[in-house]
Formats: structure tokens, C-alpha cells, sequence
């Protein structure tokens, strides 16, 4: 490694680790550093019990593995041993009393089985897959694809104005801007689709009211339908050290136990250029470029403080959503459901209805431990049962609608402290409580238990400075933060991944295109310094 990289990435999240792949690959001379002790950013594994490999963190790839980023990198990856591993089974709902639903990789079969219990809503389930991966496909994946404000865009609303016309693409706006309960009530016909859907709003950071769920929440849930829930054979730090790989056998460096304090810059005003970063006492210079995967008030109130004050000012507003919390359970055997097909499913959710889902979401607005949680109920030993011993198995447990700042219990049964801050407690008690739902559906669940590990916002704070408090997605998607906006309205020439200093982008979970493990801005902007 020279002592001058061309490109330095802050942060070792995937899209730091996608980004440095792409552009050592290229020929670029990378370097990666990492503040805390281990690379992945929100990809972490551990043995959390003996025998057992949990996902601590992110577990699922469907985006990635549909990305064009796997799609160059895939060969290399899969030579450094990287292997996803994937079943028919995607997705389902159980409901309290035990039934369910379990959906296949097949959007065909996920349309009779909806209409074999929810007749009509099989049908509009159809059309609107039809919809999303036909008639819109190129309008939506174009937009999330690309940079905003780069000329492919321009060209794409050109040709989608020539096809649709002015109002076929106010129409689609109109459409995108729509939450999901409004959809929901006007085209399926029961509570049971509606609850199967609706908790798929929540794996963005919104709620079933918010502008935006609508398209969100149909997108992905059809998405997931038709692409499969693949998981990294061994636990997820398998793409980690894959990436790793690749990295340094193209010549990049990547360092932990290394956080950066500032960003080195030249020049002043619109001739300002990034020339490097301070790692303590440790001055490392960048010949091209730094790339920080970072948060807004990070970028613009820690490393780079000398941003114009209307940036600066920007930054600080940025908006972080509801916290998110993980619970993990190691058991003997497989859960004992009600519905023995729920055992083959990678992701289901327990939740009574929509209205449930919306309850929840406001208890949490309102700083309230949800009485009744959505619970997103992860089972990766029916994937890759290499993840337990022989007969165990794992439960991944994800909520996504608690309050940040503790006002108090919706259901009046776990005391809060008087500051409002999540302690162990309070975690533990809300665990309890999810361990209590699950039984409902689990018959026998304390039975089987080996260990229970959970992880509340705070814990995840801790485990990743993005995740600011405790929100898995690293700011709300709503409209005022997403695509053109995110991470906020251009400024000063402070827009989705590039700064106004020369030299500096920003990329991760804040940015263009939002939340999810496809990578995108880390592909977006390899793609800038590094045209393929």
C-alpha cells in the first residue's frame, strides 16, 4: 500500500466495502478505515451461544443479489467463498390465534394461495406485481437507480413523458406519494392481505399513514415475492470477509481500531478540495477522493465543520426515525407452529391487522413501548441450517416502531425511567413481552429456549454511530428526505452524494437511494470516480 491512496472510504458498511471492491477492481488504489474493531458496518455475526450463528444485525440480501454491483463482482465474490443460500419459501403472516399464511418464490402461486383465502385480493396482488415489474418497472428502478440529478434521469422522464403523456406521470407522483392504508382500503377486499402486507411498510422506516408507504410497501413486498429472501451460507459476515478479500488482493488496505476525526481539506469556497483525513495523530492523504459513510450531522457537525452554514444547517435538521430493536433466541428442535409450512418460511410477521400495525406506529410517535408490537419473525435455519447444531434452530426477531425517548408504556405495565432513556430493564421487560407474543404462536417456545439475547435502540446505537437512536435505517424516508431530497434539498452543491468540497462524497443508509443492503450509493458513486 502507498502512502497516498487514490480514494479513502470512512466507514466499513457495505456500501464502503461494495464501493472499495468496485474501485480497486477498477484499479484504483483503496483504503478503508473503521472505527470500531471489526469490519461490516450493520453486517455482523456472532455466536451468540454455543453453536449457534446469529445475525446481530441486517440478515436478508434480495437486494444486493439483484444488484448491478453483485452482478460485476459476483465471480470474485464467489471465489472467495462467499455463497447465498436461498428456499422456495419468501414470506408470510401469522395472525395470534396460530393461522397463517406462507407465500413462495412464485408470483403466480402467491396469487392462488392469497385468492384460496382472501378471494379477490389474489387477483389485485396479480395485477399489481404486473404493474410494478411491467408497465412502471422502468420509471421506478430507473429513479432508484440512478443519480438523481445526473443526465440519465433527465432522459428517462423524457421517454416516460412520450409514453405516458403529462398526466400518466403526474398520475404515477400522485400514486407514489399515496400511503398504504388509503391503497390498501380502496383495492383488496380483506384484513387478512392487508395485514399480510402492511408490516413490509415498516422495513423502511415508515408507517401504514405515512406519504410514500403506499409505493414502498408494494414494491417490496412484491419484490421480496418474486426474488427470495437469500441469506450468506454461515452468517453474513461471510460477504464481509469476501469483499475483504477482493480488496486486498487488488492492491486496498483496510484498517479497524481506526476512527477518523476530521476531513483535510484545501482551498476555500467553491475552490475547496478534500485532500485527506486525520486518524488521531495520523495525517493520510487521498490523491482523488474521500468517501464518507456517515450520517448528515456527522459529515457536516464532526468531520468536515467548515461547511457552508446553509449545509451545515441542512445537516443538523436531518431527520432519524423510530428506534428498532433485535431479539434473538437460540432453541431445541424448530418452533412448534400451529401451521407446520410456517417453519419453511425465511420472514414472516405477527400482527393482528393494518389497524395494529398504525397503533403501534403512533404509540411510538407518541414515545410509547408498543402494547402489541409488529413482530418481523426471521427463521435463517430454514434457509442455512449450518447456523445451529443439528436440530436447533434460530429465531431473528426485528421490530421496527419503538419510541426513541421513553414516555411510558402503552399497555401500563413497564415502568420507565424519569429521563426517558432505554436502560437494560426496560429492554429485557419489552423482550419478555415479545417472547410472550411469540408463545401465543409457539406453544412450548420457554421449552425450547437455549438463550435469548436481545438488543435494544441504545445497544444498537453502540454497535453502529449510524443507527442514531436505534434507527436501523439511518433517517426517516419520507418525502422530504428521499430520492431527489435525500439526505436533504440541494445546497450550496451539497446534494445526494456529493458535497460542496471537491473531492468528498457521502454515501450509506442517508443517501441516495435509502435503506437496504443493494448497495446503491456505494455502486453510484464508484461509477462517478470510476466509469465501468
Amino acid at each position: 500500500m502507498t502512502s497516498h491512496p487514490d480514494v479513502i472510504l470512512v466507514g466499513s458498511g457495505i456500501n464502503s466495502l461494495v464501493c472499495a471492491a468496485l474501485l480497486a477492481t477498477r484499479g484504483k488504489r483503496v483504503l478503508v478505515l473503521e472505527r470500531n474493531d471489526r469490519l461490516g458496518g450493520c453486517i455482523r455475526t456472532e455466536e451468540l451461544f454455543p453453536g449457534y450463528r446469529h445475525d446481530v444485525l441486517s440478515q436478508w440480501y434480495p437486494l444486493f443479489v439483484g444488484s448491478p454491483a453483485y452482478t460485476e463482482l459476483r465471480s470474485k465474490l464467489e471465489a472467495a467463498g462467499l455463497v447465498f443460500e436461498q428456499c422456495d419459501y419468501t414470506t408470510g403472516l401469522v395472525l395470534l390465534d396460530g393461522r397463517g399464511i406462507a407465500l413462495k418464490q412464485n408470483i403466480g402461486d402467491t396469487v392462488r394461495r392469497l385468492e384460496a383465502v382472501a378471494p379477490g385480493d389474489g387477483v389485485a396482488f396479480g395485477a399489481m406485481a404486473t404493474r410494478l415489474f411491467g408497465e412502471d418497472a422502468a420509471l421506478t428502478f430507473g429513479l432508484l437507480g440512478q443519480q438523481p440529478y445526473g443526465l440519465g434521469v433527465v432522459k428517462l422522464l423524457f421517454r416516460e413523458w412520450r409514453k405516458r403523456g403529462l398526466e400518466g406521470l403526474t398520475g404515477f407522483a400522485a400514486d407514489s406519494l399515496e400511503s398504504f392504508r388509503r391503497w390498501s382500503e380502496r383495492s383488496l377486499r380483506h384484513d387478512l392481505s392487508r395485514a399480510l402486507m402492511a408490516p413490509w411498510v415498516l422495513h423502511s422506516g415508515l408507517g401504514p399513514d405515512e406519504s410514500c408507504s403506499a409505493l414502498i410497501g408494494k414494491l417490496t413486498f412484491a419484490a421480496v415475492v418474486a426474488g427470495g429472501m437469500p441469506v450468506v451460507r454461515g452468517g453474513s459476515d461471510g460477504i464481509v470477509q469476501a469483499l475483504r478479500q477482493v480488496i486486498e488482493q487488488h492492491g486496498g488496505e483496510l484498517r479497524v481500531n481506526a476512527e477518523v476525526t476530521e476531513v483535510l481539506v484545501n482551498g476555500s469556497g467553491r475552490r475547496v478540495r478534500a485532500v485527506g483525513v486525520r486518524v488521531g495523530s495520523e495525517t493520510i492523504r487521498a490523491d482523488e477522493a474521500v468517501i464518507c459513510n456517515v450520517t448528515p450531522p456527522q459529515l457536516y457537525g464532526k468531520l468536515w465543520p467548515q461547511a457552508p452554514s446553509p449545509v451545515r444547517e441542512r445537516a443538523a435538521g436531518y431527520r432519524f426515525g423510530r428506534g428498532g430493536m433485535q431479539v434473538h433466541f437460540a432453541l431445541r428442535g424448530t418452533p412448534n407452529w400451529a401451521d407446520a409450512e410456517l417453519a419453511r418460511v425465511p420472514l414472516l410477521h405477527l400482527t393482528e391487522s393494518l389497524e395494529q400495525v398504525c397503533t403501534s406506529v403512533v404509540e411510538a410517535n407518541n414515545g410509547l413501548l408498543p402494547s402489541r408490537p409488529t413482530l418481523a419473525i426471521g427463521q435463517p435455519t430454514a434457509v442455512d441450517p449450518s447456523r445451529a447444531p443439528a436440530g436447533g434452530s434460530i429465531l431473528w426477531i426485528q421490530m421496527q416502531e419503538l419510541p426513541v425517548r421513553l414516555r411510558g408504556d402503552a399497555a401500563a405495565q413497564i415502568e420507565v425511567p424519569a429521563d426517558g432513556c432505554w436502560t437494560d430493564a426496560v429492554r429485557e421487560a419489552m423482550a419478555d413481552r415479545v417472547q410472550a407474543r411469540l408463545e401465543q404462536v409457539m406453544p412450548g417456545l420457554a421449552q425450547q429456549i437455549v438463550g435469548r439475547r436481545a438488543f435494544g435502540p441504545a445497544d444498537l446505537q453502540a454497535l453502529n454511530a449510524n443507527l442514531v437512536g436505534g434507527d436501523p435505517y439511518s433517517g426517516t424516508c419520507s418525502p422530504d428526505q428521499f430520492f431527489w431530497l435525500r439526505p436533504f434539498a440541494a445546497t450550496q452543491g451539497a446534494r445526494t452524494h456529493r458535497t460542496p468540497c471537491r473531492g468528498l462524497y457521502q454515501i450509506g443508509a442517508s443517501t441516495h437511494p435509502g435503506p437496504g443492503l443493494g448497495a446503491g450509493s456505494g455502486y453510484l458513486v464508484a461509477q462517478a470516480l470510476a466509469p465501468r
